[in-house]
């Protein structure tokens, strides 16, 4: 009984410090990204500019904060569609990068 329980837990402990997984295109993180955090946009640099928002990314270990930005649209009335994380019952977390349309 002892042995199956230290096999039991050793196998929860791998799972829970796996890498991400990669199923397709997508890489999926078992760790769900942190609250975004609220920052506080300076003034645009001139009219044209659209916020980007700050997110988390996974940098192969861990959620790293990229701060938000002002860009101008590569495309007149071009408008942002933000990134975002995704829930995937099975396989954890995946990434949708932000894009233009």
């Amino acid at each position: 009984m002892r042995k199956y329980l230290a096999l039991v837990t050793l196998a929860a402990l791998a799972v829970a410090t796996a890498p991400p997984v990669a199923a397709g295109t997508r890489v999926y993180v078992r760790i769900g990204p942190p609250a975004p955090i609220v920052e506080a946009r300076v003034a645009a640099p001139g009219p044209h500019y659209v916020w980007i928002a700050g997110f988390h990314r996974w940098d192969g270990h861990a959620h790293v904060w990229v701060p938000g930005h002002w860009v101008v649209p590569p495309a007149h009335r071009q408008a942002w569609v933000p990134g975002h994380w995704v829930h995937h019952p099975h396989h954890g977390w995946y990434w949708v990068e932000g894009h233009w349309r």
